[in-house]
This record gives structure tokens, sequence and C-alpha cells, in this order.
């Protein structure tokens, strides 16, 4: 997937919580620290994203999107 945002960083998925609607993914980056997604559980599955899965983190404005390489 291409994006367009121009501040990404890749990271490890480190935590996923499922709720009935929206989940919710942490992602450890390199600067020792950590970012969240909140996404559909329907994105959830369609990424496929798991435990230790290596992400990149696209931030754009007020988005942070999470994708599978």
């Amino acid at each position: 997937m291409k994006a367009g945002a121009r501040n990404q960083l890749i990271g490890e998925v480190t935590s996923i919580t499922r709720g009935t609607v929206m989940s919710l993914t942490k992602v450890k980056i390199p600067a020792e620290a950590m970012m969240s997604s909140v996404m559909t559980v329907e994105s959830l599955d369609d990424l496929g994203l798991t435990e230790g899965d290596r992400v990149k983190v696209v931030v754009k404005a007020i988005n942070v999107l999470l994708v599978k390489e």
C-alpha cells in the first residue's frame, strides 16, 4: 500500500485489544516509545495483524495508520 504521509516509522506490534466493533493496536517504535492505533475489527482482520508483526506506522494529521509489510 502506498501512503502519502511523510511521517512514517517502522515498529513491532506488542499488543492487540479487540472489542466488538473497534480494536486497539499498540506498536513499539525505535525511539523506545509506544504508539497506538484504533481501527475497526474488520480492518484489523483485513490486515491480518498479530502480535510480533513488523508494521509501518503512518502518521498524518490526527490519524495513525498501520501498514503491514
